[in-house]
């Protein structure tokens, strides 16, 4: 278990502050924290400025250059997450050993929860302000697809926790209800299938614009147009969360937990099954339907008749039998 640490509140005021930055059973919508390295080359600080602009208004964004390196000392990093409130991080460095490189970073209980650099490709970047049409406004939610067997991986691997940390990322605030016209522009991450184990495949992210068109008919003809910005990802270093760290991180509360319903079940499928328990019954006054065809003939000899007139004919035979044979006559 993680330790707690605990502060006590010398006023109403830090009582507040300190109840809003504590554990919720409904957590506030996530904040996202942008800083850069001392060195950031020009493309990676419009990738930066790209996904800060996709991200709007759940995120902060510091120009101040930091010479914070996350793979080995995270104590600053914490130390910005504490005093922003903010649970997502994107870091931005450039070196000769990694250029171009994004770090994201998920924290919990301000305490980073895991990490995993992306190193941006050159060639094929183009920025938002590269796409000359109309962009989304600001604070709407995006739709998030994700193509690619290796995002769908039984197994833990990069590209599984590159696609968890992308939808922490871009989901934005939880809704129960999403109004059609909203739903404004997609984000899309696409891996190709692993040809060499050595060489990983890159990540391609593309944003497009979602236009609805008259159709003729009930439903609308849809469209999509790329808006921009356009990144192919290279997996470099990750770091997985501690497994004790993970498990705190994933309970709920238990009053949000659905109660359970006794003799209640669900199957599978999702239908609702219930059982329920009644006494013995008796089936022997059941009123069952008259039908000719289940009447017995005429002609055919009732077993159960014969086995009680052989019962008989032990004791008084003679007298059963000649009663038997007058009402066959008949």
């Amino acid at each position: 278990m993680l330790p707690i640490r605990e502060i006590k509140p010398k006023n109403a005021r830090t009582k507040r502050y300190l109840d809003d930055k504590g554990p919720q059973n409904v957590e506030n919508p996530r904040t996202t924290l942008f800083l850069r390295y001392s060195s950031a080359s020009e493309i990676i600080q419009l990738v930066l400025k790209d996904i800060h602009s996709l991200k709007r208004p759940l995120c902060i964004k510091f120009d101040k250059k930091n010479t914070i390196h996350p793979f080995e000392d995270v104590s600053s990093l914490e130390f910005f997450s504490d005093k922003n409130d903010a649970s997502l991080m994107v870091y931005a460095s450039h070196s000769k050993k990694r250029p171009h490189a994004l770090t994201f970073m998920r924290f919990f209980d301000f305490k980073v929860l895991d990490m995993m650099e992306l190193l941006v490709d050159v060639d094929s970047f183009r920025s938002l302000s590269q796409f000359k049409n109309a962009k989304t406004a600001v604070g709407l939610k995006p739709l998030l697809a994700f193509s690619g067997s290796a995002f769908e991986s039984p197994t833990a691997n990069a590209y599984t926790l590159a696609k968890s940390i992308f939808l922490d990322l871009f989901k934005g605030p939880d809704v129960s209800n999403v109004d059609v016209e909203g739903l404004q522009y997609m984000i899309h991450f696409s891996v190709d299938e692993e040809e060499n184990e050595s060489v990983k495949p890159m990540i391609h992210m593309r944003c497009y614009l979602i236009k609805t068109k008259k159709s003729g008919g009930t439903l609308p003809k849809v469209d999509v147009e790329e808006m921009g910005p356009r990144i192919d990802f290279r997996v470099g270093r990750i770091k997985e969360a501690d497994p004790e760290m993970w498990k705190e991180a994933m309970r709920r509360p238990k009053n949000l937990e659905p109660k359970t319903k006794k003799n209640v079940e669900t199957d599978p499928i999702g239908d609702k099954i219930g059982r329920i328990h009644m006494g013995k019954q008796d089936l022997g006054q059941l009123q069952t339907r008259k039908m000719k065809g289940l009447k017995r003939s005429r002609d055919v000899v009732d077993e159960n008749f014969d086995d009680a007139t052989e019962g008989a004919s032990e004791d008084g035979g003679v007298a059963v039998e000649s009663d038997k044979r007058a009402k066959l006559g008949e």
